[in-house]
This record gives C-alpha cells, structure tokens and sequence, in this order.
C-alpha cells in the first residue's frame, strides 16, 4: 500500500523561508501529500504567505502561542490525518522527488522513523555553504549527517525526519526539551524497540545561519545539550561526545606551550589540523573562498560546542544542578 504522508512544519517568523519551502514543495513528482503549518506565536503574518499556495497544495494552518518546535510539531502531528508524518524546518528546501523517493524508501525500507542529509543549495552565499560544510564534515561533530556510511546506528534530525504517526504518539513526542529534542526522540525510540534508518536520497537543502555570531551560539546551545541527553539516555553515551571540548582544552595547553616554554609542537599539530579542514573543503565545494571560511566555521563549531558541553557537564556533574536548573530557557 502506498504510504500516506503529512508534511509538519513548525515555524517562527521565518516569513521568506516558508515561501521558498513551500514552493519547493508545490513542485513534487508526487503530490499526494498533506502539509500542515503550526504557526508558533510569530510576530509577523504568515498565514497570506500560506494563502499563495493554497491551490496547489493541500495545506492546513495553524496558529499557536509559543511553546518551541517540539511542542509545535506535537501539536501539528495530533491534526495530520496521514500515516507518516514528515517534520523539516522552516528554512531548508526540498528536491522535486522528495515525496516520491520518501514513499518508495518507506516500502523498500521499511522502519519506524527514518532521517536524511542536509547540504547546501548552490544559490546559498559563501558563508552559509561554509557553515553547511562544518555541520557535515568528517572532521566535526557532523559527520555522521551526510554519509550512510558513517552511519552506526542514525539519529534523525528533524530538519529532515520521517516518523511513523501512531509510535511517534505512542511515545508522547517530542519532550520537552528545547534544545535537543531530535536526538531525544530518536533515542526514546531505541529505548521502545523502535527502529530508525538513514536514507540516503532524500537530503534537503538547509539554509542554516547567516553569520558566524547565530551560528556560534547555536552550537553552544547545542553543546549544552549534549550531557543533558546523557543522562537523559545513559544507553547510548559515546566517549566521542568529548571530543569538542577536547580539542578546545588541547588547543588552549598548545597556547600555554608556545608561550611559557616555547614549545609549539601542539600547535603544529593543530596547523595540519587546519590544513586538512581546508584541502577537504576545497575539494568537497571547489571554492576556495568557500574553504577558507569554512576553517573559520569549523573552529567556531569545534570550540563553541566544546565550550557548551564543558560548562553543561561541569554543572550537572559537579555542581549536581539538575538540567531545569543549569538551563532552564532549554525547557518549556
């Protein structure tokens, strides 16, 4: 049987994106598909960017007070009327196969819940196609997010998450959790004998930030996150979750050497660091501006994600303060 798919977005503001992901989406090869938009408490109207599309597609809309995506989304999927629902952020733009290839990898594939890549799009600027390059590279935390080969045991995102309807209600949704809700859901699936995919050819092109400041306090953010979900899910902690906070600790030693006994080797170590992020960002984008930025991207994410996790891991463990307390703008 063919799988029936409700499209959720959760949205904020974000007025311009929601037209090019929609019209993105007006574009299928497969257009049996619902969409449905959980307006959460913007404070510009979206609904006469919504109407634009209402003949083309088959478009619910919904406005809220703001509670964040995870509860948005929760709201969304409680009025879709489709089997599998189909969550992707407001700013990131879909292929005209997107549908077609979900339903067949659906059949093919089968599984509970199941995620794809997200790249970046050619008309993108240098610095979010920098940034794209850092949040998916095998020399960041992100690797794992383009390559189904890297892939052990995958986490959606849900930028680009497909979950079956009836398990993902089961569980409750998404939690509370503001920050790091995907990778919580895709562990509460694990921990209910759910199963989870990759699948390869359903990537979305995803704007991500537009400059390195919002780019660097979102990756704090997610940092923080991280040990938060550790104890939320002791199952699955990985001794790869230190390696940011690592690099940052290896780096400042490497200054102190250079500095109090004139020892640089460290630093060496961290200049052929550098020069592979670039050799590798030159050949995936054939830019060599695109490049250069991305070391300054890569630096920002490695640093400030490992910044994010030390400080997380510091108060929960040390000064025992339970997640609410430590970060209470990361709860509903």
């Amino acid at each position: 049987m063919n799988p029936t798919i409700s499209i959720i977005i959760a949205i904020f503001n974000r007025k311009d994106e929601l037209f090019e992901l929609l019209n993105s989406l007006s574009h299928q090869t497969d257009k049996d598909f619902e969409v449905i938009i959980v307006d959460d408490g913007s404070k510009i109207a979206l609904l006469p960017t919504v109407e634009l599309f209402e003949k083309q597609l088959d478009i619910q809309f919904f406005r809220k007070e703001n509670s964040g995506p995870g509860l948005s989304r929760n709201y969304g999927a409680k009025r879709a009327k489709n089997e599998w629902l189909i969550f992707v952020d407001s700013d990131v733009i879909v292929e005209t196969d997107y549908i077609e290839n979900i339903k067949k990898n659906i059949i093919e594939n089968p599984c509970d819940a199941f995620g794809g890549a997200d790249k970046a799009h050619r008309g993108f600027n240098l610095m979010q196609k920098a940034i794209s390059y850092s949040m998916t590279s095998v020399f960041t935390t992100g690797g794992i997010r383009g390559s189904k080969k890297a892939v052990t045991k995958f986490q959606p995102r849900s930028f680009n998450m497909g979950v079956n309807k009836e398990k993902f209600l089961s569980i409750g949704g998404f939690s509370e959790m503001r920050i790091g809700e995907d990778p919580d859901l895709s562990m509460t699936f694990w921990e209910n004998g759910y199963t989870t995919l990759f699948y390869d050819n359903i990537g979305v092109y995803h704007k991500r930030r537009t400059d390195f400041g919002k780019f660097s306090k979102q990756v704090y953010q997610f940092g923080c996150a991280r040990p938060i979900l550790n104890q939320r899910h002791p199952k699955y902690v990985k001794p790869t979750f230190w390696f940011p906070s690592l690099f940052l600790l290896g780096y400042l030693v490497g200054i102190i050497h250079y500095f109090v006994w004139g020892n640089g080797l460290i630093l060496a170590l961290y200049g052929l660091y550098t020069f592979l992020v670039f050799l590798h960002a030159l050949i995936v984008t054939k830019n060599i501006s695109i490049a250069g930025m991305a070391i300054i991207s890569t630096y920002i994410q490695m640093f400030s994600y490992g910044y994010g996790f030390l400080k997380s891991w510091f108060m929960l463990n040390i000064l025992k303060q339970t997640p609410q307390e430590a970060f209470p703008k990361h709860f509903h």
